[in-house]
C-alpha cells in the first residue's frame, strides 16, 4: 500500500512539474511561442520552402552559397549593373531566403529592376538573440565586398557585370531594421571598390518610448505584441531607449553609409508613425536624402502575401526607379 501510494505521489509530482515546464510564456503570432522551460516553437512551419533553381514565371535562375545566402542573377544584362544585398523580415525569429514568400519577392525585384542580388540568412531569436543577426549581417558584408577586388569564392559575385559601386542594401520589416543598423556600421567601416548607394526600407520595425497614434489604433493585444517582441528578440538591450530599434535618438545619424533613403510605409502598418519619424531625422539631422512611398490602404508587409496585387506592382516599380537614378 505504501509503494502504491509513494508512486501515485511521485506521478502527480511528475505531471505537475512537467505541466509547469511546458507552460506558456509569451506567444508572438506567426513568430513564436516561448515555454517557461526554455522550449521555442516557430510558427512559420506552414510557409514553403523553396530551393534555388530557374524561376519559370520570370525566368530568374538563383543559387545558394557556401553562406547560406541565395543569389539571384539578371536574364539578360550587358552592361554592368547594381547588386541588391536583401534581409528578409520576420520579426528577427523567422524566415529565409528559402521562404516562398522571400524568393518569390527577390525574384520579382531581379526581373523587375535588372540588377544582380543577394538574399542573405541570419541567425534567429529568441535561440539567438540579437545582435546575433546584426552580425551575420556585417559578415555577409564584408564576405561580398572582397569580391569587389577580386579576392571572394564566389564565382557569381566575380561576374564582370556586377557593380560594386552600385551597391543598394534592402530589406523588409525586421530585415529593414538590419538595413538602417548595418549601414551605421558601414559608415564606420569602409570597403575598397565598394560603394553602399541606397537603403530600401520596406515598412521598417523601428519603435519609439512612447505610443504614437497608428499604435494605439490597434488592439491592445496587438500592441503589446509589436512591442514586447523587442525584449525577447534582444533581451540584452536597452529597450524602447535602444538606438537600435528607435533610432532617432541617435545623435549619430550623419554617419548612416548611404546618402539616398528609400522608405516606404504602408498606410495601415501600425508602425508607420515611427517609421516616418525615422525618415525625417535622417532628414533633419543626418542630413540625408530621404523619399517616401506610401501604400494607402494597406498594411504591414503586405505585398510579401500579395504579391499580385496592383498595390505590391506600384511598390516594385517604386524600389525599382529609386535604383534606377
Amino acid at each position: 500500500m505504501f509503494y502504491k501510494t509513494f508512486l501515485v505521489s511521485c506521478l502527480f509530482l511528475f505531471l505537475g512539474v512537467a505541466s509547469s515546464n511546458s507552460e506558456l510564456e509569451v506567444y508572438f503570432p506567426l513568430f513564436f511561442k516561448l515555454y517557461k522551460n526554455g522550449t521555442v516553437e516557430k510558427l512559420d512551419k506552414a510557409v514553403p520552402k523553396i530551393p534555388a533553381s530557374l524561376d519559370p514565371k520570370t525566368g530568374i535562375q538563383s543559387k545558394d552559397t557556401e553562406l547560406g545566402a541565395r543569389l539571384y542573377a539578371p536574364k539578360a544584362v550587358n552592361q554592368r549593373a547594381p547588386l541588391v544585398i536583401y534581409f528578409h523580415g520576420g520579426g528577427f525569429s523567422v524566415g529565409s531566403p528559402a521562404s516562398l514568400w522571400v524568393h518569390r519577392y527577390l525574384n520579382s525585384l531581379v526581373a523587375r529592376a535588372n540588377v544582380f542580388a543577394l538574399s542573405a540568412d541570419y541567425r534567429l531569436a529568441p535561440e539567438n538573440p540579437l545582435p546575433a543577426a546584426y552580425e551575420d549581417a556585417s559578415a555577409v558584408l564584408r564576405w561580398v565586398a572582397k569580391h569587389a577586388v577580386g579576392s571572394g569564392p564566389e564565382p557569381w559575385l566575380k561576374d564582370p557585370r556586377v557593380d560594386f559601386n552600385r551597391v543598394y542594401l534592402a530589406g523588409e520589416g525586421a530585415g529593414a531594421n538590419i538595413v538602417h543598423n548595418l549601414a551605421m556600421q558601414s559608415g564606420l567601416e569602409k570597403f575598397p571598390r565598394f560603394n553602399i548607394v541606397g537603403l530600401i526600407l520596406i515598412h521598417p520595425y523601428f519603435l519609439l518610448e512612447k505610443p504614437t497614434k497608428s499604435l494605439l489604433a490597434v488592439n491592445e493585444q496587438e500592441r503589446n505584441n509589436i512591442t514586447k517582441l523587442w525584449s525577447y528578440v534582444c533581451p540584452s538591450g536597452n529597450g524602447l531607449k535602444d538606438t537600435r530599434v528607435n533610432p532617432i535618438l541617435n545623435p549619430s545619424l550623419s554617419i548612416l553609409a548611404s546618402k539616398k533613403v528609400l522608405v516606404c510605409l504602408a498606410e495601415k502598418d501600425p508602425l508607420i508613425d515611427a517609421e516616418r519619424k525615422y525618415g525625417e531625422a535622417l532628414r533633419q539631422r543626418g542630413s540625408k536624402k530621404v523619399e517616401f512611398f506610401l501604400t494607402k490602404g494597406k498594411g504591414h508587409v503586405f505585398h510579401m502575401t500579395k504579391p499580385n496585387s496592383k498595390k505590391a506592382s506600384e511598390m516594385l516599380d517604386r524600389v525599382t526607379s529609386f535604383m534606377s537614378v
